[in-house]
């Protein structure tokens, strides 16, 4: 939690570009989201939307825990 409190700040001040396969740290970090499955780009949109109302079902079946 104290890398994640680091991050929050930081992020008021420069770009971080995070990878993470951890859903729930995306949706407190990010404010904007890209999805990816077998390398391929799935989804990119803001996070809040991804996570309540994503584009592409497999997105949505990821985000739900569904799927991965």
């Amino acid at each position: 939690m104290k890398i994640e409190d680091v991050l929050l700040e930081l992020k008021n001040e420069m770009t971080i570009v995070l990878v993470t396969n951890l859903t729930q740290q995306a949706h407190r970090l990010a404010d904007r989201t890209a999805f990816f499955n077998n390398s391929r780009l799935i989804e990119v949109d803001d996070t809040q939307r991804m996570f309540s109302d994503a584009r592409h079902e497999l997105t949505r079946q990821y985000v739900t825990g569904d799927f991965g």
